[in-house]
C-alpha cells in the first residue's frame, strides 16, 4: 500500500463568525487574534474562535501498511500500521485551554468513515469490516486536548476497498473538497462541560471570506465559520446536545459529494 488533513435580542436564530484576515490558508500557524467573537451572553450559545496552543513544525504522519484477514464468512479485520515522526505520542501538550484533556497525552486520531474517531496513543490500530466494503479513512496527529494538527503533513486520507477474500485495494480519493467531524465527542462531566471544543478537519479546500465555509448548527442555532482554526463552545445546556457540521461553497450553498454533513450528539452532566 502506497503512503497515504434578553439573549435572544443578541443572538437569534443564528449568528455568524466572521473573520477580519481575508487571507485565511490551511496552515497550522493561523492567527485568530484579528477575528471577530461571537459575545458571551449569559445562556446563550455562543462559538469563539481560538489560538492554537502550540505548534509543530515538521510533525509528520505516514501510512506504512493496511492489510486485512478474513474474519469468518462476511468480515475482515483490517490493521493500520503509522509512521510518526517530530511528534511524541502520548506526550503532554502545554496550553491554557480550559477544556478536557487526554490524561494519555497526544495521539492519533482514527476516522473511519465519518464516524467517532478511535484515539490511539500507539502508531497501529485494527477494526473489523464487512468484506466486500469500500471506506474512508482520515487519520490526522492530534494535541492532548484534542485539537488536530492542521498541515498537510501531518494528516493522511486514504480510500480503500476490501474485497470479498479480504484483499485491501488502494483507491484513488475524490479530488472534491470534503470535512471530517472531531470533537464534540463523547460524554462530558464537570469543569470540562464549560469549554467544549469544536474541531473538524478540511480536506482538498480552503476556508475564508471568499472561499468555502462550514456551517455549524449547535442545538438548532446556526454558526458560519470561515477560518480553519479550533473553536470553543460556550453555554451549552447539561443533557444531550447536538452539533451539525456541513461544508459550503462561497455563495453559501451546501457542497455535494461523500463526507461533506455530519451529525453528531454528545452529553453534558454537572457530575
Amino acid at each position: 500500500m502506497k503512503n497515504f488533513k434578553t439573549a435572544a435580542a443578541v443572538i437569534a436564530v443564528s449568528a455568524t463568525i466572521v473573520s477580519c484576515n481575508q487571507n485565511a490558508n490551511n496552515t497550522d500557524t493561523t492567527n485568530t487574534s484579528d477575528s471577530t467573537t461571537v459575545e458571551n451572553v449569559e445562556n446563550a450559545i455562543a462559538i469563539n474562535p481560538l489560538n492554537h496552543s502550540k505548534e509543530f513544525p515538521g510533525a509528520t504522519l505516514k501510512i506504512n501498511s493496511i492489510t486485512a484477514e478474513k474474519v469468518g464468512t462476511d468480515s475482515a479485520k483490517v490493521t493500520v500500521k503509522y509512521d510518526v515522526s517530530n511528534f511524541e505520542l502520548t506526550a503532554q501538550t502545554e496550553h491554557d485551554h480550559h477544556m478536557a484533556n487526554s490524561h494519555d497525552g497526544q495521539h492519533i486520531h482514527f476516522i473511519l468513515d465519518n464516524t467517532p474517531y478511535a484515539a490511539l496513543y500507539k502508531p497501529e490500530h485494527s477494526v473489523t469490516v464487512p468484506v466486500n466494503s469500500e471506506h474512508y479513512l482520515m487519520s490526522f496527529l492530534s494535541r492532548s486536548y484534542h485539537e488536530s494538527i492542521k498541515t498537510a503533513d501531518a494528516h493522511k486520507l486514504v480510500k480503500f476497498k476490501v474485497t470479498a477474500d479480504a484483499k485491501i485495494e488502494e483507491q484513488a480519493v475524490p479530488a472534491e473538497a470534503a470535512l471530517f467531524y472531531s470533537r464534540p465527542k463523547g460524554d462530558y462531566k464537570g469543569e470540562d462541560t464549560k469549554f467544549m471544543l469544536l474541531d473538524f478537519f478540511v480536506s482538498n479546500a480552503e476556508l475564508g471570506a471568499d472561499g468555502h465555509k462550514v456551517k455549524a448548527s449547535v442545538n438548532g442555532q446556526e454558526f458560519t465559520l470561515d477560518k480553519w482554526v479550533p473553536y470553543e463552545i460556550l453555554n451549552l445546556p447539561m443533557g444531550e446536545n447536538t452539533v451539525k457540521l456541513t461544508l459550503v461553497d462561497k455563495d453559501g450553498n451546501a457542497v455535494s459529494g461523500d463526507n461533506v454533513s455530519i451529525e453528531r450528539k454528545f452529553n453534558l452532566s454537572a457530575e
